[in-house]
């Protein structure tokens, strides 16, 4: 194998690269990655713990290494993608549901934008140009250090521990094997498998309190669904709130649902030539009463079954309604 000193840069941004690509390697790998001897890995090794990346060596039969954090941020190394990702990541940001980001998001992006290549400039320009993110002052805000240690366990395979305060305002501790963090209309959801209750949940993030690691390690389980989204949209399907109603509509399952706004609180339930069923359920009122008056806005013929408080809201829409469409305009 050649290993001159001219190939040594352009070796130490590879070994580099690979050690940030994947948590853990073997000596073994990254020599052959590299096509190095083991010698020449160990002082590359050397080489960027100097320039104050914190590669740690790891025991075991092989011997390995991993790049752990440090007390300082080294550099990275980011390809094209990722970069441009990055950039455009802390340009929305600001309008995002994590809280306290926007500052620090403005400063990171200005540093970035510094160092970007000439050749990646256009391409964050008309991305920035392009995108806009709308924050929504009504969706609690998730802390962005909870995602962290959140991320990590999941990352690290490593049991999570938590506070948990549910919709009854009340705490309980959980223990759990995170899987997956999903964004939904502004939230931030767990889902987590739970080894005490032997089920899948989905845990609110804004609910969680004081998550640690639990240093006990778990091997990851295969989701009950196609992916995480599909998962959490299952849920919500069958969960039950505070408020429901029930609907049957003179029009398909696929129709309902292409012509409301947003996804439905509930479950979506085809009936061939009679229509479908819908079961509409929220913690809010108010929101159940607007999924009926979309639902209706749409022109099918419809009957609807609710408690009367949804029911009056519902009528007391209607009368509005009506007053506003046969009085003269302005």
């Amino acid at each position: 194998m050649s290993e001159t000193r001219k190939d040594l840069p352009g070796r130490l941004l590879r070994l580099l690269s690979l050690l940030q690509g994947r948590r853990e390697w073997s000596g073994a790998e990254l020599a052959e990655r590299l096509g190095v001897t083991d010698r020449t890995l160990r002082r590359d090794v050397g080489r960027l713990r100097a320039l104050d990346y914190p590669v740690e060596s790891t025991t075991g039969t092989a011997g390995g290494y991993r790049l752990i954090s440090g007390r300082n941020l080294p550099p990275l190394l980011l390809d094209d993608d990722e970069a441009i990702a990055v950039a455009l990541g802390l340009a929305t940001a600001a309008g995002g549901s994590v809280a306290g980001l926007e500052e620090s998001s403005t400063r990171a992006l200005a540093k970035l934008e510094q160092v970007l290549p000439a050749r990646l400039r256009p391409r964050l320009a008309a991305l920035s140009d392009a995108t806009v993110a709308v924050p929504r002052p009504d969706v609690p805000r998730a802390d962005p250090a909870v995602l962290a240690v959140i991320a990590g366990c999941r990352r690290d395979h490593e049991m999570l521990s938590f506070d948990y305060r549910n919709r009854s305002d009340q705490v309980g501790a959980r223990r759990v094997e995170p899987h997956h963090l999903v964004t939904l209309q502004g939230r931030w959801y767990l889902i987590a498998y739970d080894p005490e209750r032997a089920d899948w949940r989905t845990f609110r993030v804004d609910r969680m309190e004081r998550p640690t690691p639990a240093h006990r390690r778990f091997a990851p389980r295969d989701l009950p669904a196609p992916d995480p989204a599909a998962y959490l949209a299952r849920v919500f399907a069958g969960a039950s709130y505070r408020h429901t109603a029930r609907m049957t509509v003179r029009l398909s399952a696929d129709a309902v649902r292409a012509g409301v706004f947003a996804s439905i609180p509930g479950e979506v339930e085809d009936r061939g030539a009679d229509g479908c069923a819908i079961r509409l359920s929220a913690e809010s009122a108010d929101l159940v009463v607007q999924y009926v008056a979309a639902i209706a806005a749409l022109g099918a013929e419809f009957t609807l079954d609710a408690a009367p408080e949804i029911a009056e809201r519902v009528r007391a829409l209607g009368r509005r309604l009506e007053e506003e469409s046969t009085s003269p305009l302005s």
